[in-house]
């Protein structure tokens, strides 16, 4: 099944939870800054036409692409499971993305994930534009976070 989510606190505590699979440790709000699981039918791609869409819009340079602002941990044994640290100019510039430009955001990023993918059914649309928002708040509160850890395994 597909994994993706984003944990914004120590790297350590961060490491310790996910070796234990302690799931409901992750969604815990008193242990970490933020978390945002993005479990569902994306990709760590998507975060790339994100950033893209988020460029567009706010007319600034960053964020980049998503994929130039993870390093990996190289912190599991299991194969199918990645762990990277996210870059904190990633994380402060989307931060920073304006609340009056999140729509546009949205939009430009159906946009771009459609230029990609193809057409998505309709139903899909809120989902994603409720997904940039979170996207946004999470690194609002991961901002002032140690370490973000960006968590993901494909099929």
């Amino acid at each position: 099944m597909p994994r993706m989510e984003l944990i914004a606190g120590h790297a350590p505590t961060i490491l310790v939870i996910l070796a234990a699979e302690d799931v409901g440790g992750r969604a815990d709000p008193g242990r970490f800054h933020a978390h945002l699981p993005l479990t569902g039918s994306i990709d760590p791609t998507w975060l790339d036409f994100f950033a893209d869409a988020a460029r567009a819009v706010t007319g600034q340079e960053t964020p980049s692409d998503f994929i130039d602002a993870r390093i990996d941990l190289g912190a599991t044994r299991d194969e199918y499971l990645t762990i990277e640290r996210v870059d904190p100019a990633w994380v402060a510039a989307v931060a920073r993305i304006p609340e009056r430009t999140i729509d546009a955001l949205a939009g430009h990023w159906i946009d771009r994930l459609e230029e990609e993918i193809g057409a998505l059914p309709g139903e899909e649309k809120p989902w994603i534009r409720e997904l940039a928002g979170q996207v946004v708040t999470f690194c609002r509160a991961a901002d002032a976070a140690p370490d973000v850890v960006f968590v993901w395994a494909l099929g």
